[in-house]
């Protein structure tokens, strides 16, 4: 029935945005998803309509529809129905069509350099054929990915060591925090990342397995306690700039060629805020809210980084089993060591975003045939 709802409500605001405003093949609707504090709004799509019309000589442009209009629940069906020309999926929210997301999302507690993971999952998507083969048939088209910051534990109650975690009642934004949740005795609870703030109000939960940046984008400064910092990983699972399928095909090689260009330079830019820069702010917010930052005590880091990367094997096993995914070691192999290849890159330019987007084009969309690519 709810989503009979949502379907109902995006096809009324679908019509009523199209007779608006119709959109030609060179005016993009596109759809962050994501409140305008979240660096999904305020840099990665906000980044998109500013360099659209840049690498396309004027020719494109953009036209953004905020979460009033499009949620991130949405978004799917918003792609599928024509709302929305390019959308910020998460493709977590469906593994069973998109298993190597999945496996890709089920390492994220391995997640230490956001640009890294970023440029990782990207060029791993990128190059691997069952991925785009699964995201033809979901209807899309992959534009790259970008990752968070570190996550920590935003919580209602002081937290330093792994005693301190047991009988907590964490919000969960994917299978691995939950894992890493029941290791170490806490409950996790699976709600939306917008469902956070009532829910930590409400006493439903004590916290959330998130970015610091949380804090602001959905104003957990409010309600949160304890910022403390311990191996989480990060969150790169994302389909940036999804972009639906009977769009792309209507696009020039020369229109791809610059949507291409100007959504890498994005996700380099939300890579920088989401995982460099919104975190220095929002650890300044917390301070002067008077909430207690603090790491994890050596004992417990340790025991959460050795989770980490025990936890691949699981990542590997449960891709395998649920996917029938015979070469899922293999894939977690080779998607460690791209990790490691683009950690190197990423310190060699010192996390530099507009170094990082030329390294990212220059290694993985160069090589892409634009006339081909996504058909």
């Amino acid at each position: 029935m709810t989503k009979l709802r949502n379907l109902t409500l995006i096809s009324a605001v679908a019509l009523g945005v199209a007779l608006a405003a119709p959109a030609s093949a060179t005016d993009l609707r596109i759809a962050p998803g994501a409140p305008p504090a979240h660096p999904a709004s305020s840099h990665l799509y906000a980044g998109l309509a500013k360099y659209l019309p840049e690498e396309s000589g004027g020719a494109m442009n953009a036209q953004v529809l905020g979460p009033e209009v499009v949620t991130l629940g949405q978004m799917k069906d918003a792609l599928q129905t024509g709302l929305v020309d390019v959308g910020n999926l998460l493709p977590l929210y469906f593994p069973a069509e998109l298993p190597n997301f999945a496996l890709a999302g089920e390492l994220s507690l391995s997640g230490t350099d956001p640009h890294a993971m970023g440029a990782a999952l990207t060029e791993y998507t990128v190059t691997c054929g069952s991925c785009q083969t699964e995201m033809t048939n979901f209807g899309i088209v992959y534009l790259g990915s970008g990752s968070s910051d570190p996550y920590v534990l935003l919580t209602t109650k002081p937290v330093t060591t792994a005693d301190d975690v047991k009988g907590l009642r964490l919000r969960s934004g994917g299978s691995p925090f939950s894992r890493w949740a029941e290791n170490f005795g806490a409950v996790p609870v699976s709600i939306g990342v917008g469902e956070t703030f009532e829910a930590m109000s409400q006493g439903t939960i004590d916290g959330s397995m998130a970015s610091i940046g949380d804090l602001l984008s959905f104003r957990l400064v409010e309600l949160a306690k304890d910022v403390t910092a311990v191996p989480l990983g990060t969150y790169f699972s994302t389909s940036n700039f999804a972009t639906a399928k009977t769009t792309w095909a209507n696009l020039s090689p020369e229109e791809r060629t610059a949507l291409l260009k100007a959504a890498n330079r994005a996700n380099a830019d939300f890579t920088n805020r989401w995982g460099y820069e919104f975190p220095k702010i929002a650890a300044k917010a917390a301070s002067e809210a008077g909430i207690t930052l603090t790491d994890a005590d050596p004992a417990f880091a340790k025991a959460a980084a050795d989770f980490a990367i025990a936890d691949r094997e699981t990542a590997a096993k449960i891709s395998q089993d649920r996917f029938a995914m015979n070469d899922a070691s293999d894939r977690v192999a080779e998607f460690v060591s791209l990790v490691a290849k683009w950690e190197k890159i990423s310190d060699e330019v010192n996390h530099d975003p507009v170094q990082m987007a030329q390294k990212v084009w220059d290694e993985v969309w160069s090589k892409v045939d634009v006339s081909t690519y996504g058909m």
